[in-house]
């Protein structure tokens, strides 16, 4: 399946784009060519893409305002993504805030960056270990009563996580590390699997010993024309058919390259060496 419908309505193709690129060094700042991280992202909804990724803490707030800037008023079906949770303190610096009043204010403010009146995915980006989960998504709740989110999501958590958070809202999607090379999560994998909700790896492409020159991820990629991170998204889609993948970057070109992982094809035989050379 090429597509998925998130929250069993909204119908997005599964190879996304992640928005966290778009921005300046260390996720922090302005980017260097603003005009440039605006041209990747129309490239990219010209090309088919209708699921994109961001979050307030990008910039902070500089993705989701390049996002509204470039592709305001939104194409039909195209689907915006943002998170809210985890506060900025420098570049490469992240401390989770889930206090309701704070993350009431951030859906505002994604609201007024992204030029949206509804948030169609809302997802905690972290749970604050100071704040009971309870409290954090029982106003993101109220949120969607008034129509400013759509659907709910989390990041990085487990599968009694997420069963704690399904006690509050309808949990759509979950957005964790994942790749060929780090498949630490593959539980809350086959738990969304199960209960029909998305999986959103983060750091899609597979790293380490597994994609080095000369290795069996390079190998497989060379045989059939594909670069190592077309093979890995690759691998993502035939995996899973829960699985969204959401590779980022700041280049069109590169955009464009990712993007033709969805027409890489391999046998099951083929997966199968890859998956016992990753594993071993």
């Amino acid at each position: 399946m090429k597509t998925f419908k998130l929250g069993g309505d909204l119908e997005v193709n599964r190879l996304g784009f992640g928005a966290m690129r778009i921005v300046g060094d260390g996720v922090w700042s302005e980017p260097k060519d603003a005009d440039n991280s605006k041209r990747v992202l129309q490239r990219a909804v010209e090309l088919g893409v209708n699921f994109i990724d961001t979050a307030d803490a990008y910039g902070p707030a500089v993705s989701e305002r390049l996002i509204g800037e470039a592709l305001a008023p939104y194409a039909s079906g195209v689907v915006i993504a943002t998170k809210g949770g985890l506060t900025r303190q420098g570049p490469v610096k992240w401390a989770p805030v889930g206090r309701p009043e704070y993350l009431i204010q951030q859906v505002e403010l994604s609201l007024r960056y992204l030029r949206q009146e509804t948030i169609q995915l809302w997802q905690l980006h972290r749970i604050d270990p100071k704040t009971p989960v309870e409290e954090s998504l029982g106003a993101m709740k109220e949120m969607q009563k008034q129509g400013k989110i759509r659907h709910i999501g989390l990041s990085e958590v487990n599968v009694k996580e997420i069963k704690r958070a399904r006690k509050i809202v309808d949990v759509v999607s979950v957005q964790n590390k994942y790749n060929l090379s780090d498949r630490a999560h593959e539980d809350v994998l086959k738990y969304c699997e199960e209960e029909g909700i998305a999986f959103i790896p983060w750091f899609p492409v597979a790293a380490g010993k597994l994609a080095q020159q000369g290795g069996k991820l390079d190998a497989a990629a060379k045989k059939h024309g594909a670069t190592v991170s077309q093979l890995s998204l690759a691998w993502l889609l035939y995996h899973s058919p829960v699985i969204l993948p959401i590779p980022g970057t700041s280049s069109v070109e590169h955009l464009e390259e990712n993007l033709k992982a969805a027409d890489v094809s391999l046998t099951d035989a083929e997966w199968k060496e890859i998956e016992v050379a990753a594993k071993g």
